[in-house]
């Protein structure tokens, strides 16, 4: 069977405010991007963020039936990679090594070698088309190429849970698509891969299952042209729009 990551009655929030209250989200399964969409506030990136260890949390987080929150941290930096929506500015190496880093800091190195560490790094960002940023330092990158290079970093652990906070934000469209070729690549390796996304049109052409998260609380999950019609946008984002299925299978949205 396919490792699974299973969130029953999954409560966390910041400063005595409860962000989820009480979630639970059907099995998300190895092998398919699974897209968190809702507007702000409902819960997205605080899902992820426990999920990565980074916020206090009660309930049951299961991975391959592991105890994610009762995991202590060496062993979460085995099984896991979390690319933050803001990846920081200053950070005094070059891509390269910020790679080599990521791999360096598993508690089961990835790599035999310094020679295998830069070889398997200089991989990575040749498969995300940024192999002339290597020897650029992290901080003089624009915001689209930091999120290329967090992302390498992300990529290069082969984790079996890939977590992507807003990955595309700050891309153009043609890396975009480089962005999604990379992570659909890791879910077809047996990666489980949940993404963060506020372009619902971008859900629809990426996802695999959509779930949609409202006020903490799951309010809808399924293939994307299940989920994402007229009636969810008015009840979840308070819009009217139109959904219409393109002629290759895919859905448009229309916002009057």
């Amino acid at each position: 069977m396919p490792p699974t990551l299973d969130i029953q009655g999954l409560h966390a929030g910041y400063h005595g405010r409860e962000v989820l209250a009480g979630l639970s989200l059907p099995s998300i399964e190895a092998g398919r991007i699974t897209a968190l969409v809702g507007p702000n506030g409902a819960g997205k990136t605080t899902l992820l963020r426990v999920l990565a260890g980074l916020v206090p949390a009660s309930g049951d987080v299961r991975l391959d039936g592991r105890n994610l929150l009762e995991a202590m941290a060496d062993e979460r930096a085995r099984l896991m990679a979390f690319m933050p929506q803001f990846v920081p500015q200053r950070l005094s190496l070059t891509v390269l090594e910020a790679v080599i880093t990521s791999l360096r800091a598993s508690p089961t190195p990835l790599v035999a070698t310094d020679a295998d560490a830069q070889r398997q790094a200089l991989e990575v960002l040749d498969r995300l088309q940024i192999l002339d940023l290597a020897l650029q330092p992290f901080e003089i990158l624009s915001g689209g190429q930091r999120q290329l290079a967090s992302l390498a970093q992300a990529l290069a652990r082969q984790p079996q849970l890939l977590l992507l906070d807003e990955p595309t934000s700050a891309l153009d469209l043609r890396h975009q698509r480089q962005v999604i070729g990379n992570v659909r690549a890791a879910a077809q390796a047996g990666a489980i891969v949940v993404i963060v996304l506020h372009d619902l049109q971008a859900a629809a052409s990426w996802a695999d299952t959509v779930m949609v998260m409202m006020q903490g609380r799951l309010y809808a999950h399924g293939a994307p042209r299940s989920v994402i019609t007229a009636a969810m946008l008015k009840d979840v984002y308070g819009i009217d729009a139109a959904v219409e299925e393109t002629a290759r299978g895919g859905i448009h949205i229309h916002v009057d």
